[in-house]
């Protein structure tokens, strides 16, 4: 599904490095500065970095599909939080100075993408496996 990652999807570095090989794994997905933050777009933004930009937490927001936000923040308030500004959207936030599960935060952004990115870029992304 992702390219370029080694076996298990592994990715050695920091929060924003592993964060950017998962996001830049994708079809068609472009780094650009938003708002001061390192951000990853497929047509529109998906996933938005978080370096203690509007509060103390090291984490990303990323879009989500309906009640995802609602279901992981109820399960485990103390890894994920509704974001300013576009929570009221829909979109969750993911804290990265907490324990992280890799494996997770791979499904999250693949999450993201698929709710954003158009349907001929899921198609090429499914075709992949």
């Amino acid at each position: 599904m992702l390219r370029d990652l080694p076996p298990g999807g592994a990715v050695s570095g920091s929060p924003l490095d592993r964060l950017r090989s998962l996001c830049l794994a994708l079809p068609e997905v472009t780094e650009k500065i938003s708002h001061g933050e390192p951000t990853w777009f497929v047509r529109r933004t998906f996933v938005t970095f978080a370096d203690h930009h509007h509060d103390d937490r090291l984490a990303f927001w990323c879009a989500a599909p309906p009640g995802v936000q609602e279901e992981l923040v109820a399960a485990d308030p103390e890894r994920f939080f509704r974001p300013p500004y576009v929570g009221t959207r829909g979109w969750v936030g993911v804290r990265l100075d907490v324990e992280v599960d890799w494996d997770e935060i791979a499904e999250l952004v693949t999450d993201a993408y698929r709710t954003v990115a158009p349907h001929r870029l899921i198609t090429l992304l499914d075709s992949r496996g």
